[in-house]
């Protein structure tokens, strides 16, 4: 499923507390991406962008977390994998080979039990 880099962000915030279902590649690296420049913007002015950067990674922890144990679930994992992040250096890197690997058809266990 093909989906742009604005859909992607409206996913990322209405499912702002949505820990099931599934998130495709797309969407979940479009959400990084989306992350990772604005916290470059924010870093880029200076003292008022501290303490938006502040306040924007508290407002988005959540979602972040949401999104994560979404993108497992299409890969057919637990969405407990992502605390594989909590490892050093190794932990990080495993978590991006998964949350790079393609979407699993049969989708995470938890999928069949639900009606």
């Amino acid at each position: 499923m093909n989906i742009t880099f604005i859909e992607a962000v409206k996913r990322f915030y209405s499912n702002y507390a949505n820990f099931n279902g599934r998130a495709t590649r797309a969407e979940y690296w479009y959400s990084v991406l989306y992350l990772i420049v604005a916290y470059a913007i924010m870093l880029c002015l200076g003292k008022v962008g501290m303490i938006l950067y502040s306040i924007f990674g508290l407002v988005n922890i959540i979602p972040g977390i949401a999104i994560g144990i979404r993108r497992m679930h299409d890969i057919g994992k637990s969405g407990w994998w992502l605390l594989i992040n909590l490892v050093p250096l190794i932990g990080g890197i495993w978590f991006i080979v998964l949350a790079a690997t393609p979407t699993k058809e049969q989708g995470y266990v938890a999928d069949a039990f639900k009606a």
